[in-house]
């Protein structure tokens, strides 16, 4: 597995992740797929700041990216763990 072909599907993973949590698809939404190395999927936000603020919302996204990684291990049948940049 590739990053071209998470990118490829990108798409798709959203449409599934919108199916799941309206809230996850959100956050991942202007995510942009910036590497994968196997096993890390490196999320980068930079170009978007809604996130970006002095609120704690790291529970919140420790249960995004499972339902991410769900979404992709459901959808490319690889399993991945999702990091942000």
């Amino acid at each position: 597995m590739e990053l071209a072909d998470i990118r490829a599907n990108w798409n798709q993973i959203l449409d599934l992740l919108l199916d799941q949590d309206r809230i996850a698809w959100l956050s991942f939404f202007d995510a942009r797929l910036a590497a994968f190395d196997g096993k890390v999927l490196t999320l980068d936000f930079s170009d978007s700041r809604k996130l970006g603020s002095a609120h704690e919302y790291s529970h919140a996204r420790q249960r995004h990216h499972q339902l991410l990684s769900g979404v992709i291990k459901s959808c490319l049948d690889v399993d991945v763990e999702i990091n942000e940049i």
